[in-house]
Parts: C-alpha cells; structure tokens; sequence
C-alpha cells in the first residue's frame, strides 16, 4: 500500500459548519485538509464524514492518525 505524503506535522483547527465533507487520505491535495481531487491515478481515496452540527474540530494533516479524519496526537510521535 502506498504511503500518504505528510502534509502538516500539526493538525487543522477549524470551525466548521454542519455538512458533508471529503477528507484528503493522500496528502497531495492544495486545499488540505479537505480533498482536491489530487488523488487521482493513486491508491488513495477521500473519506467522506459529516458534521451534525457547527463545532470546532481538529482535523489530521500527518495522514496517520487512527481516528481519520480528525487528529489523535499522532503527530507528536513522527520523527
């Protein structure tokens, strides 16, 4: 299996509006954390996940976190 590119050694604090979005798995895409479509022709595929109501998330920028989309502190462990 193909590796995520790394694309931030910290998450993405964000206020974010009820809805569906699209998770960037890969780490190639210029509007991250969200997906650009930059994964395609790799193994890579977004994750959908939803927002029920508006709140304040931490959203995973190293792509290794177990609980993706959003940020478990993984982070902290890369070297």
């Amino acid at each position: 299996m193909d590796k995520p590119k790394i694309a931030g050694t910290r998450p993405a604090v964000l206020e974010l509006a009820a809805g569906k979005y699209a998770y960037c798995a890969c780490g190639q895409s210029a509007t991250q954390p969200f997906c650009d479509g930059s994964h395609a022709g790799t193994s890579f595929r977004p994750q959908a996940f939803e927002i029920a109501e508006p709140r304040r998330v931490a959203i995973c920028q190293c792509k290794q976190t177990g609980g993706a989309p959003f940020c478990d502190g993984t982070h902290k462990t890369l070297g």
